[in-house]
């Protein structure tokens, strides 16, 4: 047997894996990799994606019968049925053999049965998963039999299966033995010991590495949804903080008017209605900078019914940002933190001022009050204790990473300026 034979197989495995990097690549053929169970369209759709690509390779092999090894239609059919099982195999196994109807119509018969045992094994597997955890290695698999009780039924289905792959082969070589009217590598009427291994083992590697590939790639797709679900759920958490934290001084606010003054409460528990709309409506992650602004307007009237005129509101808002997107429940917080350690303390009370500004592709907001400042020594930490502007940087941080920027100035006596800087954001609308 000639050094020729021995490297058609080794094409064999490097067109597989091949294949299943193209594949790989599609988010059709992907999404469609990350459902277990599917509906009949979509097995049917899953089988014409199995019988376009290893279809090509028939076509391939058919039309240029110097690189017979691009031929994968055993192992097409099969994975075919292990993914998708018996609907997928059955189609996937007809459609494959099409291209060498004409010369080898046998092909039509054998593939289809194997496509159905593909679903066969994947019925004998003790759970969906192991299908993505197949192992190729008769060793491994029974000593994980005998020895690993945890395993013995993973193992039990690895050798099923990686005997279903080598019975499809044999199938093949037999059939193909009666008159050539299967395609071989190898037939098996010149069968010699080591070529034969050598074929049987392309075989299993052959269904083998596609399945690695794939499973890699579902891997990536479960660990990339479990970060947004990690995120969602970090700022749900942070969120939630924020809104109790903002509806208990509010509330505080109320009582303590009811029996002093029932005409202010009656005030702040309608503006209070319309903050509390605000926070039970369905949550947004973002909402325009409007939106943002109407809401700090609402609850600065209610703590002005507390305060009186001691606090004063100004704003310097560019008409061009406030369509544009920021993080909901940005700005309360940090409004917050003017009044409870800026101002509350001041005698005279003082004055809270918001800015915006558009730069190239950001958005500039800032906060500031002219009341009593913070301590250096409380400066340096002020980012990473408490709720307030704490909970803000640590909301920025997961929603742009590094692209945003949050600074404080503070002077003892004199106020406090809080700074954001966040990657331009606008709606639809906005666009338009």
């Amino acid at each position: 047997m000639s050094l020729e034979y021995y490297f058609s197989l080794l094409a064999k495995l490097g067109v597989a894996a091949g294949i299943a990097s193209v594949l790989a690549r599609s988010n059709h053929f992907k999404a469609m990799l990350m459902s277990e169970n599917r509906t009949l369209s979509q097995r049917v759709k899953l089988a014409l994606w199995f019988s376009i690509v290893y279809g090509a390779s028939v076509a391939a092999r058919v039309l240029n019968r110097n690189y017979e090894a691009a031929d994968l239609s055993l192992e097409g059919s099969l994975l075919a049925g292990i993914l998708g099982g018996y609907v997928t195999g059955l189609v996937s196994g007809i459609l494959i053999s099409a291209p060498a109807l004409v010369r080898q119509p046998l092909t039509l018969p054998l593939l289809a049965g194997i496509g159905v045992l593909g679903g066969v094994l994947r019925d004998l597997a003790p759970d969906p998963e192991e299908v993505w955890r197949f192992s190729p290695f008769p060793d491994l698999n029974l000593f994980r039999f005998f020895r690993e009780t945890r395993n013995y039924q993973r193992a039990a289905f690895d050798l099923l299966a990686g005997a279903g792959i080598l019975a499809a082969e044999f199938l093949r070589q037999n059939v193909s033995g009666a008159g050539s009217r299967v395609f071989t590598l190898y037939p098996a009427r010149h069968a010699q010991a080591l070529p034969t291994t050598a074929l049987y083992a392309s075989t299993l590697f052959a269904v083998t590495i596609p399945l690695k590939i794939w499973n890699n790639t579902r891997n990536e797709r479960k660990l990339e949804e479990q970060h947004r679900l990690l995120v969602e759920a970090r700022l749900a958490a942070l969120t939630s903080q924020i809104n109790p934290h903002f509806l208990f001084n509010t509330l505080n606010s109320v009582s303590s008017l009811i029996r002093t003054d029932p005409n202010q409460a009656r005030v702040m528990v309608v503006k209070l209605s319309k903050v509390l709309r605000r926070l039970l409506r369905k949550h947004d992650t973002f909402s325009t900078l409007r939106e943002e602004l109407s809401f700090i307007e609402d609850y600065l009237a209610i703590e002005v019914v507390r305060f009186g005129d001691k606090l004063r509101f100004e704003r310097d808002v560019a008409e061009d940002t406030l369509d544009m997107l920021v993080p909901s429940m940005l700005l309360q917080p940090l409004v917050e933190n003017c009044i409870k350690h800026g101002l509350s303390s001041k005698v005279e009370g003082g004055t809270i001022r918001i800015s915006t500004q558009r730069r190239p592709d950001r958005l500039h907001l800032r906060v500031e009050d002219d009341g009593v400042g913070i301590p250096e020594s409380k400066l340096a930490t002020l980012l990473d204790r408490g709720i307030g502007v704490s909970n803000v940087n640590e909301r920025l941080k997961v929603l742009f990473g590094n692209e945003y920027r949050m600074w404080i100035d503070s002077q003892p006596g004199h106020g406090t300026r809080i700074e954001i800087e966040v990657p331009e954001l606008q709606t639809e609308a906005a666009v338009v």
